[in-house]
């Protein structure tokens, strides 16, 4: 038995996301996502411009007037939403946490993978898979994806995109389109998500939060990385160590997004404070155009 507070959020992010799916992302999606390929539907009789090479020759034969065959795409696609639930998205320093922002577009991909007839599957990590469910179709089905995204507690620290991206290599036989969203923040995953780009259409999108790339002047601080457990102060009002220590996090995350155009991996950046349709729009407006 689901408790009704659970049912009732779940219930408030489907009202809030249903809007964005019906008006915005639901065309975005299915013409940016495209099927396996075309499957046969049916005959039809000949028309003047009508590509002769799909003349049906025993129907034609049996009929005697010219029929060609019609073929139509073959929409239902797989779709992962692969989601980094570690201690570092229990981070914001606006109005949100960087895990309610991945949560909530989430949900967004996953209501709009439901409404073109899609199966939506979900994989929650940390430094290990934490929980998986198989792809599916069905309202049912995304609402308890979106119940997992809500209340599924980590059990571990830290962040491994490699476990996860090995995972998903192995359960993901058949190519399906893969939105890992994560900060990113980790080591050694490249070799990994090279792999996964190769086999699976797979879209990165990266939720920050801006103080993490402008750290602010709030004087000594005690900072804690919520994954490795360690502390350490930063004296925010030397304006010298402040912005060497903005530098470097600055570079980590320039450098990201340098290694993920160098295999070719599509990312999309969106902040805390950010209203997170307009980049989603963007990118899908942009590789439409690619296509």
């Amino acid at each position: 038995m689901i408790p009704k507070e659970i049912l009732r959020k779940v219930r408030h992010i489907e009202i809030r996301t249903r809007g964005l799916v019906n008006d915005l992302f639901g065309g975005e999606y299915h013409s940016v996502f495209k099927g396996r390929g075309m499957t046969f539907s049916e005959v039809r009789e000949y028309q003047p411009g009508d590509d002769i090479r799909l003349i049906d020759w025993n129907v034609t034969a049996r009929s005697n007037e010219p029929h060609v065959k019609v073929f139509e795409e073959e929409r239902e696609l797989t779709v992962y939403l692969v989601v980094d639930i570690s201690s570092s998205g229990i981070f914001g320093s606006i109005d949100k946490f960087k895990k309610d922002l991945g949560t909530e577009i989430a949900a967004v991909l996953g209501f709009s993978a439901i409404k073109n007839k899609d199966k939506v599957g979900l994989i929650l990590f940390s430094n290990d898979v934490e929980k998986y469910i198989p792809p599916k179709k069905g309202r049912s089905h995304v609402l308890r994806v979106i119940r997992e995204l809500l209340y599924h507690k980590a059990e571990r620290q830290g962040t491994s995109l490699t476990n996860v991206l090995d995972f998903l290599l192995k359960v993901a036989k058949r190519k399906s389109v893969v939105f890992i969203i994560s900060d990113f923040i980790d080591e050694k995953y490249w070799k990994q998500l090279r792999m996964v780009n190769q086999k699976h259409d797979a879209i990165g999108i990266r939720i920050y939060d801006p103080a993490e790339l402008d750290f602010p002047d709030i004087g000594h601080q005690k900072v804690h990385d919520p994954e490795t457990g360690e502390s350490f102060w930063i004296d925010t009002r030397k304006s010298k160590e402040r912005k060497l220590y903005n530098q470097q996090v600055l570079a980590q995350f320039k450098g990201i997004k340098k290694e993920c155009d160098q295999i070719q991996f599509d990312l999309i950046d969106i902040a805390t404070n950010d209203d997170f349709v307009e980049p989603l729009m963007k990118y899908f407006k942009l590789r439409e155009l690619r296509s």
